[in-house]
C-alpha cells in the first residue's frame, strides 16, 4: 500500500448489509452462502486494491458490522452508512470523508464485487485515470461502471446502477479504454460471471468459499 498521503488514490468502495447482497446469485446459492461470497468478493477487492501502487488507501462504506470487521482487519477504514439512501449516496458520503482530511485527494469508486482484482491491472486503470478530471472504466457487459475516479478539483459525482456507462459519459466523465485490465472489469452478480471470474483467477477468499482452486463448472457449484 502506498502510504504517502500527498500521493496514490483514495478508493471508496461501498457494500450493502449482507444479507441483502448478491440476491441475483439466489438461482446458484442458497442465502448463506451467498452472504459469505458477498463478504469473500470484497474482501479480494479490498485486499487487492490495498496492495496497488497507486493507491493510498481505501474506505469501505458499510453498516454491516461483520463486513465492517472483516475488511478493517485487511487495513481498510469503514465508515458507517449515515446517509443511508442508496449507492451513490454511500459513494459520495465516502468521498466526503476523504476529502474532509484531505481536501487534494485523488478519490475513486470501486466495485465490491470485483473478486479477481490484479493489483497491478487496477493500478494501470488508475494511472490512466489521472489524465482527465473526472474518468470511468465500464464493466465486462459494457453496460455498467466498475471504477470512477475524480482528480483533486473534481467532485466524485458517482452514478452507479443499471446503465450507468451511460450516465458517467454523458455527465462529463472520460471512458478509459484500456486492454489488459478484465480483472478489473469483471464484477460478479450471476454464477456465469462467477465462472467468468473463476477462469481469471480468484482471490483466495473467494476461493475458500467456492471450493476453488478448481474453476466453477456450472451453476450448482455455488450453491
Amino acid at each position: 500500500m502506498n502510504t504517502d498521503p500527498t500521493a496514490g488514490w483514495s478508493l471508496v468502495v461501498p457494500l450493502k448489509p449482507l444479507p441483502l447482497a448478491k440476491s441475483r446469485l439466489a438461482p446458484a446459492a442458497d442465502a448463506a452462502r451467498r452472504h459469505r461470497l458477498a463478504l469473500a468478493f470484497a474482501q479480494d477487492t479490498v485486499a487487492a486494491a490495498l496492495a496497488a501502487d497507486a493507491v493510498a488507501g481505501v474506505v469501505v462504506v458499510t453498516d454491516d458490522g461483520d463486513a465492517a470487521a472483516a475488511l478493517a482487519a485487511l487495513g481498510a477504514r469503514v465508515v458507517p452508512d449515515s446517509p443511508a439512501a442508496g449507492l451513490n449516496a454511500a459513494l459520495a458520503h465516502g468521498a466526503r470523508t476523504v476529502r474532509d482530511e484531505r481536501p487534494d485527494a485523488r478519490v475513486a469508486a470501486l466495485n465490491a464485487d470485483l473478486p479477481a482484482l490484479r493489483p497491478a491491472e487496477l493500478t494501470r486503470v488508475l494511472h490512466s485515470a489521472a489524465a482527465f478530471p473526472r474518468a470511468f472504466l465500464a464493466d465486462a457487459a459494457g453496460i455498467g461502471t466498475t471504477l470512477l475516479a475524480a482528480r483533486a478539483e473534481c467532485a466524485l459525482r458517482p452514478a452507479f446502477g443499471g446503465p450507468s456507462r451511460l450516465r458517467h459519459a454523458a455527465g462529463g466523465a472520460a471512458e478509459i479504454l484500456l486492454g489488459g485490465v478484465d480483472s478489473v472489469r469483471r464484477d460478479v452478480d450471476t454464477a456465469d460471471d462467477l465462472r467468468a471470474a473463476a477462469a481469471l483467477g480468484i482471490g483466495p477468499h473467494t476461493a475458500r468459499v467456492c471450493g476453488a482452486p478448481s474453476p466453477l463448472t456450472a451453476p450448482q457449484d455455488v450453491s
